[in-house]
């Protein structure tokens, strides 16, 4: 078994964690500022897609690519499952959030702009009702997303600094 992730895998996780955070920070900005709210928007929109095409490539480099480094043998079951539970709610809001989004914008009557005049299509016509109900639940996913972010940073530290058990490593290695 491999002792850490393959590069590709590494790159979008890095890649990913950095505009996921950059993503919840925008998020708050944009409800903080009504000065810099169309600026702030114009770059949340596009990102929330390129996130949702970055998770889509994730899943399909997970799929193709041989599998993770194994979890310690000795770490307890629990741990086991809260490590493979989070990963999958991860997994399952870096995929809702930014389609939780688009179907708000689409009931809202909003494009989503990504560049210049290219839009992406609305999945559904425009409904203030599904608008009223999705765009809290928007913001409900981002809470979410950002406490299981910090989980898995608190997690990651754990295993870096703590247990110092190679689950750490595997990830941030870079050297062959």
């Amino acid at each position: 078994m491999p002792s850490r992730f393959p590069m590709a895998s590494r790159l979008l996780h890095w890649t990913m964690a950095a505009m996921v955070l950059a993503m919840l920070f925008i998020g708050i900005a944009m409800v903080g500022s009504l000065a810099d709210y169309h600026r702030l928007v114009a770059i949340h929109r596009p990102l929330g897609i390129l996130i949702l095409v970055l998770v889509a490539l994730r899943l399909a480099n997970r799929l193709i690519r041989p599998a993770p480094p194994p979890l310690p043998l000795d770490m307890p079951g629990i741990l086991r499952l809260a490590a493979h539970a989070s990963h999958a709610l991860l997994y399952t809001l870096m995929v809702a959030l930014p389609l939780v989004g688009w179907t708000m914008l689409s009931a809202a009557g909003n494009p989503v702009v990504l560049i210049g005049a290219w839009h992406l299509p609305p999945l559904l016509p425009p409904s203030d009702a599904l608008y009223a109900l999705l765009r809290p639940l928007h913001t409900v996913l981002a809470f979410v997303l950002f406490a299981a972010f910090l989980v898995h940073l608190g997690a990651a530290l754990m295993h870096a600094l703590i247990f110092r058990d190679g689950v750490f490593q595997s990830m941030v290695s870079w050297r062959r």
